[in-house]
């Protein structure tokens, strides 16, 4: 699993979560994006269908009828009922089902740093996980570690 630690200091979540769904639909992959918080989750969905007038991202909730068939799917929950094999974790918790997933996006402002460490160190020692960490720099993602 490639496990990829995203620390927000500009850009709102919305613009975040959009961006790695962009990229990962460009990679011809399917996405889920999990959150526990419904509001927020409407909001990425609404900042998905705003980013790019023609190139806009279809996505839909887990629970809507055609959940199966959505590209990027919004959930509260690890299940990708849509064959993702990419997950972004948008509010920065950790669930051990995100294991099972390819590539996982573990997106954290500064509140959630401390969390973000303990899980960083969780994987320490692992094999089968590649972990890398990006920040905002200059309004750019650079990869750090």
């Amino acid at each position: 699993m490639q496990l990829d630690f995203w620390q927000l200091s500009r850009d709102p979540l919305e613009r975040v979560v959009a961006l790695v769904a962009a990229r990962t639909r460009q990679a011809g992959e399917r996405l889920l994006v999990v959150d526990a918080d419904p509001a927020r989750r409407a909001g990425f969905g609404k900042a998905m269908w705003d980013s790019d007038p023609q190139a806009f991202l279809a996505n839909g909730e887990a629970s809507g009828p055609h959940a199966a068939r959505q590209p990027i799917l919004l959930s509260d929950t690890c299940e990708a009922a849509n064959g993702a094999r990419f997950c972004v974790l948008a509010d920065g918790d950790w669930r051990a089902e995100a294991g099972g997933f390819e590539r996982v996006f573990l997106l954290f402002g500064e509140a959630g740093t401390p969390a973000a460490r303990a899980t960083w160190r969780a994987f320490d020692g692992r094999e089968d996980v590649t972990r890398a960490y990006f920040a905002q720099e200059d309004g750019k993602w650079v990869k750090k570690a």
